[in-house]
């Protein structure tokens, strides 16, 4: 038959019914075709876990085409985030302390068909992400005690996270990072650690008062010192300037004694001249009042002579 014929009758006429239904035939055979030959591609961050028969045949990268008897699986290997709200553990001297984790990992991108085939087919881990993170917390704080748990969260945080990478490893998944939040222990013990550290600040105040006195004290006993040691460096100074200077005197008044005695001629005739001088100013005129011992100008008393009798 032709499409004449087909979609027309005797007398011309379009048939509206064949050409409907054959348009809807044609959608049926189509959207078959879809259906058994899909064409399908794995997104980025993502792996395609091909089975045929429910058997692993390859994993896939981002981008291909499925055969129509391939089965598709859109496998994550993105980052993902597991939320622990209030882990519990206690520390090794029994003390109960809670603390809320985030961990960031994900698959390791060699053992997607592991994880496939054991764990989950579209690489959520999270439930077992969450079990594990808590059994590491509980074993880690069980190392310490309280106070180095909060002193040393640092080191706390980094012991987690090793252990963690070692037990998640199990299930092909790799950790990222992890965070603590809400990190608490109980009310009464929190309590007596606000108190030690009030009582801390208070003992580290008293001591920095107490070294601040003793540095003010030190100072003054060091200004004194010095002070001291001025004084005596001065009095030594001008002690040791009077020695020189009664030394000097001393020479001198030795080296006039010595002069002295070796040139008493010239002082006879020095005497002599001064003498001269007074004889040439004299008018000739005796003083008028004698004290007793007082020398009278050019009257030298001759020495009493002795007697023959005395000789």
């Amino acid at each position: 038959m032709s499409l004449k014929d087909r979609y027309a009758d005797e007398h011309g006429r379009t048939r509206v019914g064949s050409i409907g239904r054959d348009i809807a035939l044609a959608w049926v055979v189509f959207a078959a075709l879809v259906w058994l030959w899909p064409l399908r591609t794995v997104p980025t961050g993502h792996r395609g876990v091909i089975t045929v028969g429910g058997a692993i045949r390859s994993i896939e990268a981002e981008g291909f085409t499925l055969w129509p008897w391939q089965t598709l699986s859109i496998f994550n290997i993105r980052a993902e985030e597991a939320t622990v709200e209030n882990a519990e553990g206690s520390t090794s001297d029994t003390q109960p302390v809670k603390v809320s984790l985030t961990v960031r990992y994900s698959i390791q991108t060699d053992r997607v068909a592991e994880v496939f085939e054991k764990y989950s087919h579209d690489g959520n881990l999270m439930s077992y992400v969450q079990t594990a993170t808590q059994e590491v917390f509980k074993a880690v704080t069980a190392k310490y005690n309280a106070p180095d748990l909060i002193a040393k969260r640092a080191q706390v945080s980094g012991d987690i996270i090793t252990a963690l990478r070692a037990k998640l490893a199990v299930y092909g998944a790799q950790v990222i990072n992890v965070d603590m939040r809400n990190f608490a222990f109980s009310a009464d013990y929190m309590s007596a650690i606000n108190q030690k550290v009030t009582q801390d600040q208070l003992r580290l105040a008293a001591e920095n008062k107490l070294r601040t006195v003793e540095a003010e004290q030190k100072q003054k006993v060091a200004i004194a010192e010095a002070e001291a040691t001025a004084l005596k460096a001065k009095a030594d100074g001008e002690a040791y300037a009077n020695l020189k200077v009664a030394t000097a005197q001393a020479e001198a008044l030795k080296i006039q004694n010595a002069a002295l005695a070796q040139n008493r001629d010239v002082l006879e005739l020095r005497r002599i001249e001064v003498e001269h001088v007074k004889a040439e100013r004299w008018n000739g005129a005796l003083p008028t009042s004698i004290y007793a011992g007082a020398p009278i100008p050019f009257f030298t008393p001759n020495e009493p002579q002795a007697s023959p009798q005395a000789k």
